[in-house]
């Protein structure tokens, strides 16, 4: 018997969403995020679906069921053929661009993981600094680096990058392994911090704390040379430059600071990080600060 049973021309969004096997709101969703064109309204003022519309929702469906997120599945069809190509050659195309993007986020997920398991070894902060930084604190004793040294590191590596940070973990390597050296350090750090901003800048205090804090710095450095980490220093800026040479393209300006410090392209310079970098210090401490520095350029040799 000949069936009368006419196919709808066109749906409304309940039935397209049950076909498909989703709801309504999701497909709105997919409106709002341009990952499919809206189709215009009746005379009583609902979406209608048709045949193209379904295929494209039917695709979308079975896309995102193998895992892949909606915002690439959009740049996927955003970047295939002109309206009119051929349905397989379009869908290749798809399938060609999400292939792209899963690899990409495979490198990344590989990325997040080791970053992870280096969290979960060297512990979560120092987890956090680059292999050239951990790697010279990892045989310390436990517990010998402090979790403002990890703060101090993590800064510095943000300004001068990897190197200047590996650089700085010297001074804590030496504080670390000299009980004497870290009591005195605690010492005239407290002195510095009580400089607040009830104390004036000619305070006598102010220059007495100076005259503390360089006679440290003299003696760790001594310290420093006479236990073979300045020898260490100068092995791993050995290493750097080779590992990194200067080109002829970067000569002597920005790209050289660049390549010495380890920040990436576009990243900023150690200039404009500093000022971006805030700390509480009182006029009186900024000027202990000051007075430390010009002690220590007179004392210098010519």
């Amino acid at each position: 018997m000949y069936s009368s049973f006419v196919p709808p021309r066109q749906v409304r969004i309940g039935d397209a969403a049950a076909f498909v096997g989703t709801t309504p709101r999701a497909i709105r969703h997919y409106h709002e995020i341009g990952l499919l064109p809206e189709p215009e309204r009746g005379s009583d003022g609902r979406r209608r679906y048709g045949y193209e519309d379904m295929i494209r929702l039917l695709w979308i469906r079975k896309t995102a069921d193998a895992g892949i997120a909606l915002d690439d599945i959009r740049d996927a069809f955003a970047d295939t053929a002109s309206a009119g190509a051929d349905s397989d050659h379009d869908i290749v195309g798809v399938l060609e661009r999400l292939e792209e993007t899963l690899v990409a986020q495979e490198a990344e997920l590989r990325r997040q993981r080791t970053a992870v398991r280096r969290m979960r070894t060297e512990g979560s902060r120092m987890g956090l600094l680059s292999d050239l930084v951990t790697s010279r604190l990892t045989n310390l004793p436990e517990g010998s680096v402090r979790r403002a040294d990890l703060d101090s590191l993590l800064v510095t590596e943000r300004i001068f990058g990897p190197l200047g940070a590996a650089l700085q973990a010297t001074r804590f390597i030496a504080l670390a392994t000299h009980s004497d050296l870290r009591e005195e350090s605690d010492r005239v750090d407290a002195a510095e911090e009580a400089l607040d901003d009830t104390v004036a800048v000619d305070d006598p205090r102010v220059a007495q704390v100076a005259a503390e804090r360089h006679a440290f710095e003299e003696v760790l450095q001594a310290v420093i040379e006479d236990s073979g980490l300045a020898q260490s220093d100068d092995a791993l800026l050995d290493s750097w430059d080779a590992s990194y040479p200067v080109t002829a393209d970067e000569g002597d300006g920005e790209g050289e600071a660049g390549r010495s410090s380890g920040r990436g392209q576009g990243s900023m310079s150690a200039f404009e990080a500093t000022g971006k970098m805030p700390y509480d210090f009182s006029p009186a401490r900024i000027r202990c600060m000051e007075l430390a520095g010009e002690i220590a350029a007179h004392e210098s040799p010519a």
